[in-house]
Formats: C-alpha cells, structure tokens, sequence
C-alpha cells in the first residue's frame, strides 16, 4: 500500500523518497468464528511535503486505495483504518 501511496504522491510532483513517506501498520487478529483471522488492518503515514503541497497530499491519501492492488483484493474481507500526519519543510 506504501508503494501505491507513494505512486499517487509521484503522480502529483510530491518526492518521496529518502525518508518522506513513512508508514506504521498494525493488524487486528479476532476468532469471530472460532477461527483466528485477520479482521483489521491500521495504517497510520507519516509524510513530508513540500511547502504548498498539503492539499494535493490529502487527496492522494483520500483516494489511493481505491487504486491499491492489495487493498482492492482485501476488500470486503479485512476493514481498513487509514490516518495520517503532514509535515511540510
């Protein structure tokens, strides 16, 4: 998921790379059914962007899933929680 964030953020002339796009992930494994299975997946970005380029940064955290191979194949199975912070330099 990284990598499509990272692509969407290319995609709107915002680097990221070194160390610009930062990502914690924690999942959440529940046995509803008795059966262990992952049911959640937190995904909390941290970025830096340059002066000016907040708003553009928003919108590509606000609709890359939609493009994101892994989460498009999870879909309906595991729920997604992203949050983010935005640093501009």
């Amino acid at each position: 998921m990284v990598g499509t964030l990272s692509g969407a953020l290319e995609a709107r002339k915002i680097p990221t790379s070194p160390d610009k796009v930062q990502a914690k992930v924690q999942g959440t494994i529940e046995a509803p059914e008795g059966v262990l299975k992952v049911t959640k997946i937190s995904c909390h970005y941290q970025l830096k962007v340059p002066d000016g380029k907040q708003a553009a940064a928003e919108r590509a955290l606000a609709v890359f899933e939609q493009g994101c191979p892994v989460a498009q194949t999870l879909k309906g199975a595991i729920e997604f929680d992203h949050t983010w912070e935005i640093k501009t330099y």
